[in-house]
């Protein structure tokens, strides 16, 4: 099935999210949209999908312009989505999930769950997903959740099917296996629109591939271009995606954690006692696929986790049991995950933002009184060292970039001593030449003598900023290891294996395959 986007613009208010693109994704071809978080890439699936109406513009399928009202228009004609965060209802089984929405009936008006079992084991037979039809779909592994997904879609006989930031979720393992799935559905004849920012799997799965920046197309590409040059295309100019960094000079340990736990809502141990040090001048990068404990574990040194137990210790001083402010006042800079929802008040100044955890310290306050002067002085210098790109230091955080807001976040909280730094998903969503300075920035204060703390579900952030990496996997520490530990070997770890167990499965699985290579393919 032959699918073409003509024109199509989309505008939310003064906003326009898509200007005027034009796309064409060939029947049995895997068609890479290329482009930074915010540039336009799901909008423009979600206005091929029915959930958003084009501004302008027109869709064709095999050459027949049609439209979509609604995700059923669009199943209807054979397209299929497969959303970054996942529609499934984790208490229903895999049948009951694939069945909503497209409901079987018997006689007396009863739901025929058995046909829709039997779909799905003939799809998971022919594509080699491995999938029980009753499984509850919360007992799944998320890669295995992911071809549920997939599955949904094919049930309703999709011949073109969206994989939006398909691989956001999964590990290296995961991944691999999913772009084996993906060249499975283009060999049937299936068309695949595969949205990322991801250079490896880009590269390694597309036919083409369409660079989007800022709602527009600005070229197309072979998977033969070097990922330098994809990288140029996608931000607008040169970038370097090697880190040059001086090996780490560790000094004393001054931050040790100690049998930490957190227990959430439910008395599940979210955090289940942990322990690891980290010494002066170095980065011990915490690697994990998302929601394995490592955002319970930042926010329990921050001081806002309530169930808590254990020690973490800076300087020789317990921070267990202190008030963010507290901890913060510890030392302590803290890079949130989310940097809209706990990073800045976005109607809040550049200026304001700046200070945030200082307003009322010197030099920025006398008494109760701050000082207007010195924080405006102090801002405009923070927003020319990290490159802020904005009109005034009076314009609101709500109106920069993610990148420029990440950096004002970065000013603020590099902005004074530190004892310890800690960023939690430090370049989600920034552009690749944000990245680059955001990583200069994190060596920079090792370099400096202070202990880093960096979380990252990105695999190859982990690497290039570690000096030690530490796997978390259900809350647990799997193991420590070294920077040029193998990507495959750290995949496995992700997934809970110990290191001997997964160098092992690697091993016995070389013998089998000889021509395996100990590397992951992405």
């Amino acid at each position: 099935m032959k699918l073409e986007l003509r024109g199509i613009t989309k505008k939310f208010g003064s906003l326009v999210a898509n200007d005027h693109i034009d796309l064409v994704v060939e029947a049995g071809q895997v068609h890479c949209l290329l482009g930074e978080n915010g540039a336009g890439k799901s909008t423009l699936m979600n206005v091929l999908y029915g959930l958003y109406d084009p501004t302008e513009g027109e869709i064709l399928v095999d050459d027949k312009e049609v439209v979509f009202k609604n995700p059923g228009d669009a199943m209807a004609a054979g397209i299929g989505m497969v959303h970054q965060h996942f529609m499934l209802i984790p208490v229903f089984t895999v049948a009951e999930n694939v069945a909503l929405g497209n409901e079987t009936t018997k006689a007396a008006g009863m739901l025929d769950l058995e046909a829709t079992r039997k779909k799905i084991r003939q799809i998971s037979e022919q594509y080699g997903f491995d999938v029980d039809p009753d499984a509850m779909v919360e007992d799944l592994p998320v890669g295995v959740q992911q071809r549920v997904e997939i599955i949904k879609a094919l049930v309703r006989d999709a011949e073109i099917l969206i994989l939006d930031e398909p691989t956001a979720v999964l590990t290296p393992q995961e991944t691999d296996e999913l772009l084996e799935i993906i060249r499975q559905l283009k060999k049937d004849g299936k068309s695949i629109v595969f949205i990322s920012h991801k250079l490896r799997e880009v590269k390694a799965i597309s036919d083409t591939i369409t660079i989007i920046r800022r709602g527009k197309v600005v070229g197309s590409a072979e998977p033969s271009a070097s990922p330098t040059e994809l990288a140029s295309a996608m931000v607008g100019h040169a970038v370097s995606l090697s880190l040059n960094k001086a090996p780490a000079q560790p000094g004393e340990v001054t931050f040790q954690v100690r049998n930490l736990t957190v227990i959430d809502q439910n008395g599940q141990h979210v955090v289940d006692d942990l322990s690891f040090d980290i010494a002066k001048g170095e980065v011990l990068a915490v690697a994990g696929v998302q929601g394995n404990g490592q955002t319970e574990l930042t926010e329990a040194i921050l001081g806002v986790q309530a169930h808590t137990s254990g020690s973490i210790k800076l300087d020789g001083q317990e921070l267990l049991g202190k008030s963010v402010k507290d901890v913060l006042g510890s030392g302590v800079g803290f890079v949130p995950e989310d940097r809209n929802v706990d990073g800045l008040v976005g109607s809040f100044s550049i200026a304001e933002n700046m200070v945030l955890d200082l307003y009322d310290k010197a030099p920025f306050a006398s008494g109760i009184a701050m000082k207007p002067g010195v924080i405006a002085k102090q801002a405009q210098a923070k927003v020319e060292e990290f490159d802020v790109r904005t009109p005034s230091i009076s314009t609101p955080a709500s109106s920069l970039s993610g990148g420029n807001q990440q950096k004002v976040v970065l000013a603020r909280e590099l902005s004074r001593p530190l004892s310890l730094f800690i960023a939690s998903q430090p370049t989600r969503g920034l552009d690749v030449g944000s990245i680059e300075f955001v990583h200069k920035r994190v060596i920079a204060e090792r370099d400096h003598g202070t202990p880093v703390m960096i979380v990252s579900t990105e695999l190859d952030e982990v690497v290039e900023l570690a000096d030690r990496i530490a796997v978390l996997y259900q809350g647990k520490l799997v193991s420590i290891v070294p920077p040029d530990t193998s990507r495959d070997v750290l995949g496995l770890m992700m997934a809970g294996l110990s290191v001997e167990d997964a160098e092992k499965q690697l091993t016995e699985q070389h013998s089998i395959d000889p021509s395996a290579n100990g590397g992951s393919h992405v």
